[in-house]
């Protein structure tokens, strides 16, 4: 991040972002998190390959609309690890590290779900994420509905949560490297 290392944020501009970070942003762990975060992870592999992203070089557009199923917080994960971001975004010093307008939706001509295009090169590819892949298990539905249902159990609270994150350990490490999990074109 070569505006990080401008204002001396971080040596040599290098920022590592871990899931852990995305928890942080979003507020929570779940599948959709999970998702965005190895998805920006491949998909910054494949535009990068053997080179460190830059952070704020990245411009980043959705098929769907912000407001969309899961497309608001999928974009605050992949703005958080490449810096892109929308009208509201930082503006830069002087003309350079702008990040603003980097982030958009509702780009309806992709083929994939998010395109990611690297502004030194114009180097692009899409992404697409199929959550399918990696089912609940069925007993997370019904536990689901009745803590929904005001159920104030706490064992039910438990077993719902342990579930919950088993799905997202899951996708995050037993399908981390999955092609059919994470498309990429």
């Amino acid at each position: 991040d070569r505006l990080a290392e401008f204002l001396g944020a971080a040596d040599a501009g290098i920022i590592e972002y871990r899931y852990v970070d995305a928890v942080k942003l979003a507020g929570h762990s779940c599948p959709t998190v999970a998702g965005a975060y190895l998805l920006t992870r491949r998909a910054l592999a494949a535009l990068y390959a053997d080179e460190l992203p830059e952070r704020g070089e990245i411009e980043v557009n959705f098929r769907e609309a912000q407001d969309a199923g899961v497309a608001g917080v999928m974009g605050a994960v992949v703005g958080l690890i490449t810096g892109a971001a929308g009208l509201g975004g930082f503006k830069g010093i002087g003309g350079h590290f702008s990040r603003r307008n980097l982030l958009g939706f509702e780009a309806l001509d992709l083929p994939g779900g998010i395109g990611f295009t690297r502004r030194d090169n114009g180097r692009t590819l899409t992404a697409s994420l199929h959550l399918e892949r990696v089912a609940p298990d069925p007993r997370t539905g019904p536990l689901l509905q009745r803590l929904l249902a005001g159920e104030r159990d706490p064992a039910v609270a438990e077993a719902f949560a342990g579930l919950w994150q088993d799905r997202v350990r899951r996708i995050l490490v037993d399908h981390g490297d999955d092609p059919e999990l994470i498309g990429i074109a």
